[in-house]
């Protein structure tokens, strides 16, 4: 009688699990923006690595459309509407929908963390010292994205917390390409451009384009660019999905550096870029590129504190998973 009670049981449990699963939603939208910081995704895509892993999980039928949104201010007013179901962008993105949502958006996992850096055609501008009143740099998102945030990081640390904001009038919002074209063109207004993968290694095979500083200058290591979070309504509704979305993500950042040439393939077939091949493998060749593929959140806490700082969060989260899943909290971050 006991054994058929426990078979009863395990029937009943296992059954539950698959009605769950079959409640979810199979048809998902995920956000990136442009580049080889969001190279993960693009090898996700390919091998359609979340529709493997839902299947693997008792999920089936699963199809994932991807999307690609110039910056994260776009994708983040997606995620809010209920357009797209997962945005993967950088840090701050999260933290101010964390804030701005009280915990109802919190990331899954994070898959790179390359430094980005600044450039300029600008000969007389070396330095941040070198900004004037009238010079223009162009970041993805005014204020908010990860570029215009570590302006301002830059800023309190280089002329004290009253200067956080001495940078903010020169940004412009410019998407990566747009930037790059600017940057390439000398008559252009905009002769500075906080970039990032591949695009800054582009502008600075660039006669006179040369390198003003860098995130991991700014912040003193590395950084998490690219961040896959949702809405917790979301992930509690779809537990299948996001732990899909979590073993991809460390299947892909496998696979890369595994075979990067693979990677990059997959990245140009799905982005049309056409930087050749070895110029791409001779970016992922430069210091913290390959080796910063990684799912476990970097620095985090040290944008939240300069956030709350200055007054963007209003609330100061206590360690880096309040603003990721409960799943999430194995993870090796910061």
């Amino acid at each position: 009688m006991n054994l058929l009670r426990g078979l009863a049981a395990v029937a009943l449990t296992f059954g539950v699990t698959g009605s769950l699963a079959a409640q979810e939603k199979t048809t998902i939208s995920i956000t990136r923006q442009p580049g080889i910081l969001y190279l993960a995704s693009h090898v996700m895509e390919t091998r359609k690595l979340i529709e493997k892993h839902a299947a693997e999980d008792g999920l089936d039928g699963v199809t994932v459309a991807w999307r690609t949104f110039s910056g994260g201010g776009a994708q983040t007013d997606a995620l809010l509407a209920g357009n797209v179901d997962i945005v993967n962008t950088g840090t701050g993105n999260l933290l101010l929908l964390w804030d701005r949502t009280r915990g109802r958006v919190k990331g899954i996992v994070t898959s790179s963390a390359q430094p980005v850096i600044m450039v300029s055609n600008d000969p007389r501008i070396q330095s941040l010292d070198d900004i004037g009143p009238t010079d223009k740099i162009a970041v993805p998102t005014v204020g908010v994205s990860t570029q215009a945030i570590l302006l301002q990081m830059a800023a309190a640390k280089q002329y004290g917390d009253d200067e956080v904001r001495r940078f903010d009038p020169n940004t412009v919002q410019l998407g990566h390409p747009d930037a790059v074209a600017a940057i390439a063109n000398p008559t252009h207004e905009v002769k500075n451009h906080f970039s990032a993968p591949p695009f800054q290694y582009t502008e600075l095979k660039q006669e006179g384009v040369h390198a003003v500083t860098d995130s991991r200058e700014i912040i003193g290591g590395s950084l998490t660019q690219a961040t896959f979070f949702t809405t917790t309504a979301f992930a509690e509704a779809n537990p299948v999905i996001v732990k899909a979305v979590r073993e991809a993500t460390e299947e892909a950042i496998e696979a890369i550096k595994a075979d990067p040439r693979s990677a990059l393939e997959a990245y140009k077939a799905v982005s049309g870029d056409q930087t050749s091949l070895d110029d791409l493998m001779a970016m992922m060749n430069q210091p913290h590129m390959l080796d910063e593929f990684r799912t476990d959140p970097q620095g985090t806490m040290q944008f939240a504190s300069h956030l709350y700082k200055i007054g963007t969060l209003k609330t100061m989260p206590a360690a880096w998973t309040d603003y990721y899943l409960p799943e999430s909290a194995d993870l090796n971050g910061n």
